[in-house]
């Protein structure tokens, strides 16, 4: 099936990690033009761009700093003209669990930042542009987490960031967008478990990983071509282009609960 999404302009946020180079692989096979943004890990964007060369684009910038995330916007419009979809990719989880009666308000802070801030700053500078060369329609990708949905015990900063993206600012900006582009859309993945570099530690004793599976009707960790491919759909007006406002999980049916007790050992 055609996607449409041929000679369009995608930025995706966190473009070197797992999930993110997926999507830019996915996007790419589908003839769009893309912006691959990067904080620290640089060789995975560039090796992207070397890849796909005049359609693709390499961009550093830190999303907590506003100045360096409209940056990263200005480039991506001298570039190819136009934004027609951002991917709100990027994220940080604290890699040791951290009840919240132990938390420091500066970590708290630094995870809203991570997480929250980051995106507040990419979604505005998008509607920015959009409010500056408006058109028909445009996309919105939100990646958010089973956090949101179900909550993760000594993870509640995290929780609560990826919370807001799904129900404060999916379901908000939906109504905003359509302002500047009236066919324009705002989704929200919420992925679980997916096998990728960040989620490694969490996964490599394998009682983890089998107590990970036993809330998971499937029993199965998504790949990050699982996400990617739920991307591409979200990303596309021709497949969806009445879906606007969905919160969906990738997470092989998670319920937040054992549904196979007899794995959780």
């Amino acid at each position: 099936m055609q996607t449409g999404l041929d000679g369009q302009c995608v930025l995706i946020t966190g473009a070197s990690g797992g999930i993110g180079q997926a999507t830019a692989r996915a996007l790419a096979a589908e003839g769009a033009r893309l912006v691959l943004h990067y904080r620290t890990q640089a060789e995975p964007a560039a090796a992207l761009q070397r890849e796909w060369g005049e359609r693709a684009l390499a961009v550093a910038a830190d999303l907590r700093d506003e100045a360096q995330t409209d940056a990263l916007f200005d480039a991506a419009v001298r570039a190819f003209g136009r934004i027609d979809c951002v991917v709100v990719n990027a994220g940080w989880a604290r890699p040791r669990p951290t009840p919240l009666h132990t938390l420091t308000l500066a970590e708290w802070r630094e995870t809203l930042d991570h997480d929250l801030t980051s995106a507040f700053l990419t979604c505005r500078a998008f509607l920015r542009h959009l409010a500056a060369a408006p058109r028909e329609s445009a996309s919105l990708v939100l990646i958010a987490s089973t956090a949101a949905l179900f909550g993760e015990a000594d993870h509640a900063d995290y929780a609560a960031a990826k919370a807001a993206l799904a129900y404060g600012l999916t379901r908000s900006l939906k109504n905003e967008i359509v302002r500047l582009a009236p066919r324009g859309r705002v989704n929200c993945i919420c992925p679980g478990w997916v096998r990728t570099p960040m989620a490694a530690a969490g996964l490599a004793d394998p009682r983890a990983e089998r107590r990970a599976q036993a809330t998971m009707a499937l029993r199965k960790i998504a790949e990050p071509e699982d996400v990617a491919a739920l991307v591409v759909f979200l990303a596309s007006e021709r497949l969806a282009g009445h879906v606007s406002g969905a919160l969906v999980p990738v997470a092989g049916g998670m319920e937040g609960r054992l549904l196979h007790p007899d794995l959780a050992v």
